[in-house]
């Protein structure tokens, strides 16, 4: 009985002598828990600018807009300039491919003139050839006839009736051609004259 109380006793030696470390761990442990989680809470955090790196930004950001607005800018005025250019350009050189299609003609022409006794059938040929070559410089710069046949409508956008005829077919139509008409790319520069019938 004696020895069953002394063990009892030593139990309770054991588990008050070990009570405190036990407690100790755990308040040890709480503390851990404690100090790590401000840590931890400070690592997950997003990093944020401040104020003066917000401005900083925008800044760069406003000087980038400004440079792609002059670079714009200056290409629009470059463009502009070339397009006066070649405006300019088309102007003065306009005639320069009708010019260059004429010379040959002036050229035959005063070939013609130097013969001292040419015969008819020499000045008549040397007209065909000439007529030709001019024929063929309307022809590159789209310079075409406006030449109606007889009993053709009259069309007031490329003829110009001199006079009214009687003849034997319908009314306000084409007898006959006094002077052809041209056309340069499908722009009238002169009408054809022309004399259309009273009708019957």
């Amino acid at each position: 009985m004696q020895e069953q109380e002394n063990q009892q006793a030593e139990k309770v030696e054991i588990k008050e002598a070990t009570a405190p470390e036990v407690q100790l761990d755990s308040v040890v442990q709480g503390e851990t828990v404690q100090t790590s989680a401000p840590e931890a809470a400070q690592a997950a955090a997003p990093v944020q600018d401040t104020a003066e790196q917000v401005i900083a930004k925008l800044e760069a950001k406003v000087q980038e807009l400004q440079d792609s607005f002059m670079r714009a800018k200056a290409e629009g005025e470059n463009i502009r300039r070339r397009a006066q250019e070649d405006i300019s350009k088309a102007h003065k050189f306009a005639i320069e491919g009708f010019a260059e299609a004429m010379v040959p003609v002036k050229d035959s022409l005063e070939m013609a003139l130097k013969i001292d006794t040419p015969s008819i059938e020499a000045l008549k040929e040397g007209v065909e050839m000439t007529l030709k070559q001019l024929s063929s410089a309307f022809e590159k710069n789209r310079l075409t006839e406006v030449n109606p046949v007889q009993g053709d409508k009259l069309d007031p956008m490329k003829h110009q009736a001199i006079s009214m005829v009687p003849a034997e077919q319908e009314a306000n139509t084409v007898v006959t051609v006094l002077q052809k008409g041209y056309t340069i790319a499908d722009r009238l520069l002169r009408p054809a004259l022309v004399t259309v019938a009273q009708g019957k």
